[in-house]
């Protein structure tokens, strides 16, 4: 089985880690067991061969032989596609996995990253704009607490939407975002306490630290 190169910076400042996307690959790489090592790319310096590989300068992004993938959903796709244990193949538990994946992308996380900006930044302006952003996440997540109100994860077994929409989750959770909405919170406790997960962030912690 060929091993896997997962690109990431070679150094982030703290108040990211824990939480820069990489973690999602190297979560969905540990459930699924798929060998696979870490390089770093330069923070500060992104040259022609980074841009190459990822148009927007950003990370992570994996490279699977002769394939090279940008963006973590694709690349969390193209995990699973590899795994049962992230998703199923038969054709609908196939397609359920993949409309939560890209539910986690585009309705629940285009609703945090506003969100998780101003808390970055302190910015605690309530402007009209602010509030607007505010209130499509509480309904984005009132959505998603009563979806999870009666299963465990998305699709009745942990697939890789679990990873990816819980992890999106985590961020809004960090801030103390999730106080009112108790299946979101319970739904990423429930995440987080996986040997992978665990293995995934632990790594990544180390791994930034040991740049300093």
């Amino acid at each position: 089985m060929t091993e896997m190169i997962l690109k990431t910076f070679d150094w982030v400042p703290e108040p990211p880690r824990g939480f820069v996307r990489d973690l999602r690959v190297r979560w969905a790489l540990e459930e699924a067991g798929l060998p696979y090592r870490v390089e770093g790319v330069p923070f500060k310096d992104r040259d022609a061969d980074h841009f190459a590989h990822q148009p927007f300068g950003q990370v992570p992004w994996l490279v699977d032989g002769d394939i090279s993938i940008f963006e973590s959903g694709a690349i969390l796709l193209h995990i699973a596609e590899q795994s049962d244990a992230l998703m199923p193949a038969d054709p609908k538990g196939r397609s359920d996995v993949i409309q939560w994946l890209f539910a986690a992308l585009n309705s629940v996380e285009m609703a945090v990253l506003p969100y998780s900006i101003f808390q970055f930044t302190g910015d605690d302006e309530q402007t009209a704009g602010r509030q607007a952003l505010d209130g499509f996440l509480t309904a984005r997540l009132g959505h998603m607490d009563r979806v999870l109100a009666d299963r465990d994860w998305l699709t009745g077994a942990f697939s890789v939407a679990d990873i990816l929409m819980s992890d999106v989750l985590r961020l809004v959770d960090r801030f103390g975002g999730l106080a009112e909405f108790p299946a979101c919170r319970a739904y990423v406790d429930r995440a987080v306490v996986r040997p992978a997960f665990k293995k995934a962030h632990s790594d990544q912690l180390a791994y930034f630290a040991a740049a300093d």
